[in-house]
This record gives C-alpha cells, structure tokens and sequence, in this order.
C-alpha cells in the first residue's frame, strides 16, 4: 500500500522542526550580556580655580620655578604628582609646610637663595635625587619637624643630620652616610620620635643613651656591631625596633621586658647568641618577633605560646635545642611560624601534626631529635614514611577526585552530540524510506 502523500506533508515539517530543536539543545548557550553601561556624565572635580597671580608667597614661588617645578597653576591648590607641596593658611600670602622633590633632573641646582624662601617647612622630602647634599639655613633648621631621604643626597654625613635638632621623625634609606656610629647623628635630637636609618652603611656602637620618648626605632641593613646595651630598654614608648642585618654580637639584655609598648621586634641576621629572655613574657602586645639567623640557644620557652597576640615568630637558623614547647592549634594561630634550621630541636608528634612540615626533626622517647632514614632525602628533616604515605595517599585522593569531577563533567556534551547524531540520521533514514516508497 502506497503511502498518504498528505501523510508526508504532515511528518517532513514536523521532522525538521525536531532536528532544529535537538540541534539548539546541543549548542552551548550564548553567555549572559549585561548592557554596557553608559559612563555616567560627570561634572569636572571641583577645584579652586586658579586666579591670575598664586596665593602662594612670591618670593616661595620664586624658589620652587627655581626647583624646575611648575607654577603655572596654584601649588597651594593644585600641587603637581611629583613635587608635592602643602601650604598653610596665612594671609595675605600662604607658605609652604611641606615639599616633596623626586626622581629630580640632573640640572637640578638648591641655591642658598631658594632654601632661605623655604624657611616656613616642616616637612622637607628628598625621594630619588641624588644631587649634591646643601647647606640648610638655619631658619629652615629650626622648622623642620620630618626629614626624608630616600636614593638622595650625595656625600650626606652624620654631622649634617645631627644639625636637624627639632625633628620628630627622620627616614634615610638607601644612601650612604658618612659618620662614625649612630650617636653623632642621634643624639642632638632631643624630640625625635621616629627614625630610620637603613641600607646606609652606617658603622659603630649602638649609642648607650636615648631620648625617652623614641618610639620607632630601625636602623637594619647597615653594619653596626658590638651588643644591644641594656639602656635601650627604658625606652618604656618603643613600639618598633628592628636591628636586623647588621654584625651584632652578644645576648638580648635581661630587662628586655622592660619595652611593654613593644609591638615589633627584629634581631635578625645578625651574630647575637644566649636564650629567649625570661622577661618577654612580659611585653603584652608584641605582635612580631624575629630571631632568625643568628645563634640563639637554650629551649625555647613555653610563655610564648601564651602571648595571644603574637602573630609573627621566625626563629629559624639558630642553636635552639630541646622539644618544641607548642601543639598545633598553637601553630597554626599564628600567621607565620618559623623554627628550621636548629639541628637539635624536635617537635612531639603526639601533640603536632607532621603534616604541617616545620623543618625539624620529631622527638623521640627522650625528646632527642630522630635522624632521618638514610635512603630518604633530608630536604623535610622530619617525619616518618607513614606520614609520607598519608601524604601521598592525600594527593592520589585528590587526583582520584579531580579524575571524577572530569567524568563527572566533561564527557556529557559529547554523548549529547552522539545522541543528537543518531537521532537526526534515524529520522533522515525513515524520511528516505517513506519518500521512496510513496514516488515508487
């Protein structure tokens, strides 16, 4: 029996019309545009306009074109990206307070003249100016309060730092000094609150007097020698103190404990030796504290554990012995824990994971560090082969894991494409046949 043309009619629509849908099914769907949002009109940011002649004292204004800075806009108002200046609010002509030169040409020439319109600073910044260093007026001496040098200044000596006897705070870094220790520059400064002196190739003594209200102290990366003298603990407003990267030699002094307002604390690189204080237990607030590469030995105490908000300990590389007075919960409160390096320090694996790859040896029934097999690399120094099974065992499960999640995923697009395939040929097959035998 011939098949019903009208029966034809009705199937091809309705085939094509399913193969489009499988076929729509099978593309992967266009992502999501959110409409681009049109900038929104803003208004220009409102600043002083600048009238025809600058607030600014024009003798100051005089000075600063002589800096090569520009002056075509108010300083006061509009101060460049480079040269930063403040002012303050004096009538009938305001004064700069603070001046920030950097990354300045070579031309650049301070004359007497220009320093002596400068007087009015109390903030004066030399960041990547490696002119000649100047002579600074007195006026402008008894003014400045902060004084920066950072990559600036050649020939710059401890006596023309130790002139600027009413700074709070004084930053050089990265710039040789001249001056035979720390002392000549420090100690005329009598209101200093702030310093740092740091890759400067400073020499000398650590000074044995200093001004009590000092409370940042940072004189690393030079090569300053000798012990840390026990005046420097009745600094009782020290917050910071950083002396690492020098040649200091010696033990941290008895009355350490003294400094309650320290906060941060850094003997590293150095060549100090003897324990752990028993008096920084007493120091509440100390958030970090840095040891690391000298020669420190004797246990180390258990106090510390309990200070609750250290969060910063390193005292790796040293001669530390005996077991590691902390369980786990203890390391991992801290952010960063540091104790590899000490040969003769063991951790109790009853009390801390292996897991958490401290860089020393586990304890054995006398608390002595257990020697790594012999067939085993030492980059670890710990652990036995259980733990490295276990560790293992954690990765293959994860890889295990990771292997599912792409069956799981991957290969369901290309069984969907298959399907859609056969499914479009099965019904093509059909439609040749009934086509077939309708025009036979």
């Amino acid at each position: 029996m011939a098949p019903n043309p009208q029966i034809l009619l009705i199937l091809l629509p309705l085939l094509l019309s399913y193969t489009l849908t499988i076929s729509s099914l099978s593309s992967p769907s266009p992502p999501l545009i959110s409409p681009t949002k049109s900038p929104t009109s803003t208004s220009p940011s409102s600043s002083p306009s600048s009238s025809s002649r600058s607030t600014l004292d024009p003798k100051q204004l005089i000075a600063l074109e002589s800096l090569n800075i520009p002056t075509s806009k108010d300083p006061c108002f509009q101060p460049s990206l480079h040269n930063a200046t403040l002012c303050n609010s004096d009538k009938p002509f305001r004064h700069l307070i603070s001046l920030r030169l950097i990354n300045c040409s070579d031309d650049v020439q301070i004359s007497t003249t220009a320093l002596k319109s400068l007087t009015t600073l109390q903030d004066f910044q030399f960041i990547n100016c490696p002119i000649p260093t100047v002579h600074f007026p007195s006026d402008l001496i008894s003014n400045l309060r902060s004084f920066t040098c950072i990559k600036s200044l050649k020939k710059l000596t401890g006596v023309w730092l130790g002139r600027l006897r009413n700074l709070t705070d004084l930053t050089v870094s990265d710039v040789s000094i001249s001056a035979s220790g720390p002392l000549i520059i420090l100690g005329n400064l009598k209101k200093l609150k702030s310093v740092k002196i740091s890759h400067a190739n400073l020499t000398g003594y650590l000074p044995k007097k200093w001004h009590l209200n000092i409370t940042h102290i940072d004189l690393s990366n030079n090569r300053l020698k000798g012990k840390v003298p026990s005046s420097l603990t009745l600094l009782s407003d020290l917050q910071l103190l950083n002396l690492s990267s020098n040649t200091l030699s010696g033990e941290i002094p008895e009355s350490f404990g003294d400094l309650i307002s320290l906060q941060n604390v850094s003997f590293s690189s150095n060549s100090m030796s003897g324990p752990i204080p028993d008096s920084m237990s007493e120091i509440p607030s100390l958030v970090h504290l840095d040891l690391s590469s000298n020669q420190f030995n004797g246990t180390i105490p258990k106090f510390i554990s309990g200070m609750k908000n250290l969060k910063y300990l390193n005292l790796e590389n040293n001669n530390f012995r005996g077991v590691l007075p902390f369980n786990g919960s203890v390391i991992k409160r801290l952010e960063v824990f540091k104790v590899g390096g000490n040969s003769n320090l063991c951790f109790n694996h009853t009390t801390v994971s292996s897991k958490l790859k401290l860089g020393i040896a586990r304890c054995d029934k006398d608390g002595l560090p257990v020697p790594p097999p012999p067939d085993r690399s030492s980059d670890s120094g710990f652990g036995d082969d259980g733990d490295s099974s276990d560790d293992t065992a954690d990765d293959n499960a994860s890889d295990n894991s990771d292997q599912k999640d792409t069956h799981r995923h991957g290969p369901s697009k290309v069984v969907l494409g298959v399907a859609i395939g056969l499914s479009s040929l099965v019904f093509l097959i059909v439609f040749l046949v009934l086509l077939s035998k309708w025009c036979g």
